[in-house]
This record gives C-alpha cells, structure tokens and sequence, in this order.
C-alpha cells in the first residue's frame, strides 16, 4: 500500500515540545522528527490559553515556518469554546465569539479555527470572508456554514434519537468534513462503524490529537493549565478528564489498519481540504508499519 506523506491536522505536540510554550527552534526540531516517521506537515495546534501568550506562540510557530516546509499554519482550537464541553481547556480563558475579540490574536497564519457555533456573534462569517477553515468543536450546537468537525464524538453533544445534535451533524452533513481520533482510547470501535459508515470517505480526516507528553519520557506534565498523568493507556487530568492522544497517525493508522478500518484515502483528504498538492510517498508492508519514505 502507498499513501502521500501524512499530515497532522490537529495536535498539541510530542517528545516534550508543547506548542504553546515551545520556542521555534524546538518547533523546527519537532518538525524533523515527524518527517522521520512520515508526517510530511502539520498544523501546529494551540489549546486555550491567554491572549498574550496565543499572540506569542503564533509568532515563535510562523518563525519555525520560515525555516521548515512542515509548518502548514496554526489551528487555533482554543478560547471560543463552550464552557458545557470545555473538556481539558481552561474556561476561564474563554472569549466572546466576536469580531472584535478575534483581532486581538488575529494572523494570516492561524489556517484553522474551532469554535462553538451558537455562540458566534458575527465570527463565522467574519472568518468565512478570510478563507479561514471554520470546525465546530466543544460545542452543542451545528451551523452548515462550517468547513469542518473538530475530533468527531468528543466535546460535543452527541447523538440521540430526538433533537439535533452536533455529533449527529457531523454524520449527515455529507459537505463537511469531520476529524476523528481512532487511538482506541477516545471513540469506541462500534461508534466508529458508525463514523464510517456515515461519512463519505472523501470527507473523513484522521488526526491525532496528540498531546506534549506523547512519545516523551515524562509520565507527569502540565497542558492546558492542568496537571496531565498518562498511565501508560491514556492521558487524564486529575478530575479523570481525557485530554488528548498519547499516539501519533503513524501508529493510529497500524491500530485502524489492523481492526480493518483503514482507508488510503483518508491521508488524501487533508490534502484537498487545504488544497495542498500532495507530497511524497509512503510505503506500507501488511502490517501497516511504514517500510520505505520518498520525496
């Protein structure tokens, strides 16, 4: 089997680098290890945090980017959440979904925007003119003007036999594209037949939602203004709230590849939501481990 060189679309880091502490020159370093394992690119992803720090961090990642060809843009998943399905963010950080409140942190590098749909205040269509992706995420609420789901299932109300949903959306709306994490740890297998049996499969992307400490030696660490302890499964805070993934796609895709969900397509489609033209190739044995990676 061969695919396009993976990208990350969505994730907070990995071997201790933390997106929104980390300096460029570790940005850059990340950004070579990735390409050692087939990720070809990635969308930095910073969590809720203050104004003044996002503000920061967008400059350190665009400086990276003037020195890596993997820096695709940043996806700004933080501060214009719902406090019902904040999940690990800090609400206390949290802004108004205003015009006004976006230009604080505004720039042309932030590619991506999660955000909670019945809360805009004019944002959407604000972020719509700038060609910006819009996902809904950490939500209640649907809007079919959005590009996107941010990690399908997760923060957000599911699905039920009356009423809408944003999760049932996410399976009916045929237009939009819709992330999932299928680390075995945050959807579960039957929910994911369900995903796949919804979505065209052109409209599937796969992330990972990796946090700072996947792949590090750390067992303890701080994201998102919480203390994060990861048991070895899975990454929680002290409450037992999951945070994000301790898996990166390379190994997401061995885990789907062996329950007999994987499709090649799925690396293609990140590629044409961002109309990226796709970029060298992988070369996958049976057991989905990665055996040869060109330009």
């Amino acid at each position: 089997m061969k695919t396009p060189l993976i990208i990350e679309q969505h994730f907070h880091g990995a071997y201790g680098v933390n997106f929104n502490t980390a300096s460029s020159e570790e940005v850059v370093h990340l950004a070579l290890k990735l390409r050692e394992m087939g990720i070809g690119g990635f969308f930095p992803t910073l969590v809720t945090d203050s104004i003044e720090n996002i503000k920061q961090q967008v400059t350190r990642i665009k400086e990276a980017a003037s020195k890596s060809s993997a820096i695709l843009g940043i996806h700004l998943e933080g501060i214009f959440l719902n406090e019902e399905k904040c999940g690990i963010h800090n609400a206390e950080h949290f802004l108004d979904l205003t015009v006004d409140n976006y230009r604080e942190i505004e720039d042309d590098f932030i590619k991506i925007v999660t955000l909670a749909p019945e809360l805009d205040r004019g944002l959407i269509d604000y972020l719509k003119e700038k060609g910006v992706k819009i996902q809904v995420g950490h939500c209640v609420g649907f809007d079919k003007r959005v590009d996107g789901v941010t990690h399908t299932f997760n923060a957000m109300k599911g699905i039920s036999h009356r009423g809408s949903s944003t999760a049932l959306s996410a399976l009916i709306e045929d237009k939009v594209y819709a992330e999932v994490i299928c680390d075995g740890v945050h959807v579960s297998d039957d929910a994911l037949k369900l995903f796949f049996k919804s979505k065209p499969e052109d409209k599937i992307i796969l992330i990972s939602d990796a946090l700072p400490i996947t792949y590090s030696d750390k067992r303890d660490d701080v994201f998102a203004d919480s203390l994060i302890h990861y048991d070895g499964e899975k990454a929680t805070s002290s409450d037992g709230t999951i945070a994000g993934s301790t898996k990166l796609l390379p190994e997401i895709i061995k885990i789907l590849g062996k329950k007999g969900m994987f499709n090649p397509t799925f690396v293609e489609n990140v590629y044409k939501y961002h109309n990226i033209e796709p970029r060298g190739e992988l070369e996958w044995n049976d057991d989905f481990d990665i055996v040869n990676i060109s330009e």
